[in-house]
């Protein structure tokens, strides 16, 4: 059996990571799962969350999604993300005049639109408090 197991995340239009990863814990709908080689054939959608990537035993990647679907085989983990953001990289102003943005979005709304401008406005939020969480670890 390998030691590692191909990890791909794919956003809209584009890959954005394709290596071999020693483990990935992915924010399923039901909860976190982990993923190693040989690991069971799976499906899952996702909720939002942070993708953890490990290599020689330690997380050296936090990718926040904000949904999307993972399909598993034993040799493989690909992830399909409604949106993807590197955590490493995210600029926090940018990511605050995006909340900003957001509530701004919610606060005029239409009734028939206030659904979805709550649910971006979430992501925002989640977003936020995980790009706070990883620069603490």
């Amino acid at each position: 059996m390998a030691d590692t197991v191909e990890f791909e995340l794919v956003a809209p239009e584009e890959l954005l990571f394709s290596e071999p990863v020693e483990l990935v814990v992915v924010p399923g709908a039901e909860g976190d799962f982990g993923v190693l080689p040989g690991h069971s054939p799976l499906i899952s959608t996702l909720r939002t969350g942070v993708i953890s990537v490990y290599e020689n035993d330690a997380v050296n990647r936090r990718i926040f999604v904000s949904g999307g679907f993972a399909k598993v085989t034993p040799e493989r983990c690909t992830v399909l993300a409604d949106e993807a953001v590197a955590l490493e990289s995210a600029n926090r102003g940018d990511v605050e005049e995006r909340v900003n943005a957001a509530r701004a979005v919610l606060d005029a709304a239409a009734d028939d639109d206030k659904e979805n401008a709550a649910a971006a406005l979430a992501i925002s939020e989640a977003l936020l408090l995980a790009l706070d969480t990883a620069r603490q670890a």
